[in-house]
């Protein structure tokens, strides 16, 4: 019966890990189809625009840590835009405390504004998020999110600013 038990268990883990990687997966097909106007600098055009912190983030690769950064537990009304060429990349309205220390989206502004990479840094695959104007490094996608989408956007304070006007605007940030 315990045999039983354990088989059933780890076919349920196993098909809704499948799930969220087709979910992923899917995402990357929709950026080869949405092809976004890149912004492209060099390394000291960017060290002149970014902090010290956003340059080793968004240009290195780098992860702020958990429960340090200025938006992770910031729920406000407004579009975060990437902290680097204002790109629009996530609503407010799909934030939500995944309680990992990080900001988490169940779903970015449109599937242009994203673009992603398999990385295996830590020695096991993540999926990672970039601004697809501008390259930067944002965070992760995991598929372990709430309902509508089932995946959790994890991205760094640094990458993003938040704004809360009202008015729409496009992106102009260079």
């Amino acid at each position: 019966m315990k045999l039983l038990i354990s088989l059933v268990l780890s076919m349920i883990m196993f098909f809704s890990c499948s799930l969220g990687n087709k979910q992923i997966s899917q995402m990357k097909k929709e950026e080869v189809k949405n092809k976004v106007k890149k912004i492209e600098k060099t390394n000291e055009e960017w060290k002149s625009i970014l902090t010290d912190n956003q340059f080793y983030i968004m240009r290195e690769k780098g992860t702020e840590r958990p429960f340090t950064g200025k938006y992770w537990d910031v729920f406000d009304d407004g579009t975060y835009r990437c902290a680097a060429c204002g790109n629009e990349l996530f609503k407010s309205d799909t934030k939500f405390d995944a309680h990992c220390g990080w900001p988490s989206f169940y779903e970015a502004f449109d599937s242009t504004k994203i673009k992603t990479a398999d990385d295996y840094k830590l020695g096991y695959k993540r999926t990672e998020i970039m601004c697809a104007k501008c390259g930067a490094h944002l965070g992760h996608v995991f598929p372990d999110g709430p309902n509508p989408t089932g995946l959790r956007y994890c991205v760094n304070s640094a990458s993003i600013e938040l704004d809360t006007t009202k008015s729409e605007r496009k992106d102009d940030k260079k």
